[in-house]
């Protein structure tokens, strides 16, 4: 059935590890959740009102960034042929990288089906797309670069160098500077998207994973996985002007993670996810200061998305191979419907 007029759509900011943009409608609705997995590579579409993955759609090797394009009729996951390593793993050591299997994964969500996959530089790992619809801005982890791809020929239009291990990509509203997280630079790089150029390099705690703005475009949030805490900028002079701790409750083994981010569809609140803190944090975006915390949501919580109604949250939790339904309120888990293959990125659209 097609959307009625009233139901327009709107880009908010999710950063599912890397950053990860949500598209949803204005109306309170039906939703599917799209999650890609990076050991299953798979998109699993899952129903939050369902106990089951309601389908899957395999699209190619190491699935982590996801997003939706403008229209809603299209999702782009980031497929690598690096081998999996966790932080300090002797790199010499691993299995040679397949860099044929690197690339942006285009799948038809009517059909549910990948349709092409786009070269788009080593290790892709996370991306924003343009408001148009017609770039992606992507991170490529091993090369120290972002390109840029044009979706009309599939081709790269640039490269840029950025920092080591860039990761998170969020666009500024205004499309007019592009912010990449550099995992080994403990920075935030802003990038003039016309003049493809290197315009900041704005300091953060260490570790920085993913990019939050604010949609009047003046603020950025950068989770910062190694300090547990948030780097808070100005996004009109690219200036960090104040930190955000992520105190614990319950206490777990490494304490809280920041990866992942989501800003509420009112822009009051933005959820944090916690990684192997197995929380969400909850920040209040005009005081900058942390709200409250969400135990128990589930074993490495990364990438994470809000309903369009703001009334619940959702996570997608790698260790515990299962995607969290979160009353946004009261805190409390709904439900948590297994997935299986590590899930990595989330990003939430309309139920068909």
């Amino acid at each position: 059935m097609p959307c009625p007029s009233s139901c327009r759509w709107f880009l908010s900011l999710v950063i599912g590890y890397t950053g990860v943009t949500m598209l949803a409608p204005r109306l309170a609705g039906a939703v599917e959740l799209y999650v890609s997995t990076e050991d299953g590579g798979e998109i699993v579409v899952v129903d939050p009102d369902r106990p089951e993955p309601v389908a899957r759609i395999p699209v190619g090797k190491r699935p982590r960034g996801v997003k939706l394009s403008p229209d809603g009729k299209t999702l782009y996951v980031a497929l690598s042929g690096s081998p999996r390593a966790a932080p300090g793993v002797d790199e010499s050591k691993l299995p040679p990288p397949d860099r044929s299997a690197d690339g942006v994964g285009v799948v038809d969500l009517a059909a549910r089906k990948l349709v092409r996959t786009i070269a788009s530089g080593v290790d892709p790992e996370s991306f924003d797309v343009s408001a148009d619809g017609k770039t992606l801005y992507v991170s490529n982890e091993e090369t120290a670069e972002m390109t840029v791809l044009d979706l009309a020929t599939g081709k790269v239009a640039r490269t840029v160098k950025v920092g080591d291990e860039p990761e998170g990509v969020t666009l500024r509203p205004d499309g007019k500077q592009v912010y990449v997280t550099s995992e080994q630079g403990n920075q935030v790089v802003a990038v003039d998207t016309k003049r493809g150029s290197v315009a900041a390099r704005i300091a953060t705690g260490p570790r920085p994973r993913s990019v939050a703005i604010t949609p009047d475009g003046r603020t950025g949030f950068v989770t910062c996985e190694n300090g547990a805490a948030v780097t808070v900028f100005d996004a009109r002079k690219n200036k960090p002007v104040a930190t955000i701790k992520i105190e614990p409750v319950a206490k777990t083994p490494l304490g809280p993670r920041p990866m992942g981010t989501a800003l509420a569809p009112d822009g009051k609140l933005l959820y944090v996810s916690n990684g192997r803190g197995e929380s969400v944090a909850v920040i209040d975006v005009a005081a900058r200061k942390l709200a409250r915390i969400i135990d128990g949501v589930g074993a490495r919580p990364w990438g994470i998305g809000v309903s369009p109604d703001g009334k619940r949250v959702f996570t997608a939790n790698g260790l515990s191979n299962d995607v969290s339904v979160i009353d946004a309120a009261t805190g409390k888990i709904e439900r948590r419907i297994k997935v299986g293959g590590s899930p990595w990125g989330l990003v939430v659209g309309p139920r068909p």
